[in-house]
C-alpha cells in the first residue's frame, strides 16, 4: 500500500474477505442498511439480496468525490429513516 496513492490497497487478499463477509450478512440477516460508497464499493451489490435490505449508494467521500455527490448524500439521516421506519432504535452518528 503507498499513501495518497489510490487503488494501492487492491489485490491484496482482503477483497475475498469482505465479500464473504457482505455475502454472509446479506444471506442470514435482514433489513440492514449498506452504505456503499465508490464505484468499487457500489459493484458490491451484486452480492446483496436487495429486496431484504436497504442499500445507500453515493461517490466516496475522499476529498475528490466528496464534492461529487458524497457531501449532501444524507446517507446517515436517511438510515435514520429507515431504521425508525422498522422500529429499530437510530444511530447517534
Amino acid at each position: 500500500m503507498r499513501a495518497h496513492e489510490a487503488g494501492s490497497h487492491q489485490n491484496k487478499g482482503w477483497e475475498k474477505f469482505t465479500d464473504a463477509v457482505i455475502t454472509k450478512i446479506s444471506n442470514e440477516k435482514e433489513k440492514v442498511v449498506f452504505l456503499l460508497w465508490g464505484k468499487f464499493a457500489e459493484g458490491k451489490i451484486k452480492l446483496i439480496d436487495t429486496s431484504k435490505h436497504f442499500i445507500l449508494t453515493a461517490p466516496h467521500p475522499s476529498p475528490l468525490g466528496a464534492w461529487r455527490g458524497w457531501f449532501g448524500s444524507k446517507h446517515f439521516s436517511k438510515t435514520n429513516v429507515f431504521l425508525k421506519k422498522i422500529g429499530a432504535e437510530s444511530i447517534s452518528w
